[in-house]
């Protein structure tokens, strides 16, 4: 019998990676999403998967829908990846992102003890979460000091994982993804800004690309990579939290630097500072140390921050001339 797998923010850049990933592997997917008007399926079509997924309908705020969904489903493993993801977005929709982010996780968790206690729970948690960051890299033993009303509520998230695993005995573990990317990343993600905005230039579409914080510094990583890691954590005997990362940091200047080249252009010519894009508070620089995962997990990230970024120019330069 196949295995069944529930994941919530399915039409989301991960949900869509991980869905291939699972489907590849012979599961049944379950994709949790709520009915909305406009295309959202958009990631799955590209991926050439939308046709093989059962979906369910509704939100992780309303624990009724997910309940429901759970009953239906009856699955063997859940991944929590819904969420209010864009952190700039979190200071103008500070109660949205804390339904979305912690109540949400409460929610799917709730759901799990009290139908499904035996599947095994992945949440979504982020880098974001440290913050202010104390020593140059990140790992699994790092204080946290969320900057952001979404790193403060992905913290809730993550506790309330931990929480769960401990009072119910769940077999449930949290992720702590560093940024990843790919051509599938939303158009308000500094890297895809960056790589849509170099396609147009390329094109003649637009002559220069505004952006905020240059100097902030990064570990970038490819979603389709992290993704197994979130597989991998959820075959293990023990549940647990891992950091998964590149271990490499880069500031916004030289990732926009690599966009431009790739194009022939210089990111001088066409890249101006613009204040209204700096955030309340900034997270300076993030850099992950993901040796536990490579240890408990055999995982390592295959592709590198050049191959990824000139991977989505290519991407967004297709997407334009298409039109």
């Amino acid at each position: 019998m196949s295995k069944r797998a529930f994941v919530t923010g399915v039409t989301g850049q991960d949900g869509a990676y991980l869905s291939k990933l699972l489907l590849d592997k012979g599961y049944d997917v379950v994709g949790f999403t709520p009915r909305r008007g406009s295309d959202t399926l958009w990631r799955l079509r590209e991926l050439g998967i939308v046709d093989a997924i059962d979906f369910a309908y509704g939100d992780v705020t309303d624990l009724s829908s997910v309940m429901r969904a759970v009953q239906r489903c009856e699955p063997h493993e859940v991944y929590n990846l819904a969420g209010q993801s864009f952190v700039a977005v979190s200071w103008d929709e500070p109660s949205h992102t804390a339904e979305v982010n912690a109540v949400g996780v409460a929610n799917v968790l709730e759901a799990i003890r009290q139908i499904a206690p035996s599947a095994r729970f992945y949440q979504a948690s982020t880098s974001e979460m440290f913050g202010k960051i104390r020593g140059e890299r990140q790992d699994e033993q790092t204080p946290f000091h969320p900057r952001s009303p979404y790193g403060v509520a992905k913290l809730y998230g993550h506790w309330i994982t931990v929480n769960y695993r401990e009072s119910f005995g769940l077999h449930a573990s949290s992720g702590i993804l560093f940024n990843h990317e790919s051509p599938l990343r939303g158009i308000e993600f500094v890297t895809r800004k960056v790589t849509d905005g170099v396609a147009r230039i390329k094109l003649g579409l637009a002559r220069e690309l505004r952006l905020g914080n240059l100097e902030a510094k990064r570990d970038w990583g490819f979603a389709a990579d992290y993704v197994e890691a979130m597989w991998l954590m959820l075959q293990q005997r023990e549940p647990n939290d891992y950091v998964i990362s590149t271990g490499i940091t880069t500031s916004v200047r030289d990732m926009c630097k690599i966009a431009f080249e790739h194009a022939n252009l210089s990111y001088q010519d066409h890249v101006r500072p613009d204040p209204r894009f700096l955030r309340p508070a900034e997270v300076d620089a993030l850099q992950g140390d993901s040796a536990k995962a490579a240890r408990h997990l055999g995982w390592q990230p295959r592709t590198s921050l050049f191959d990824l970024i000139r991977m989505m120019v290519e991407a967004d330069l297709r997407r334009l001339k298409s039109h």
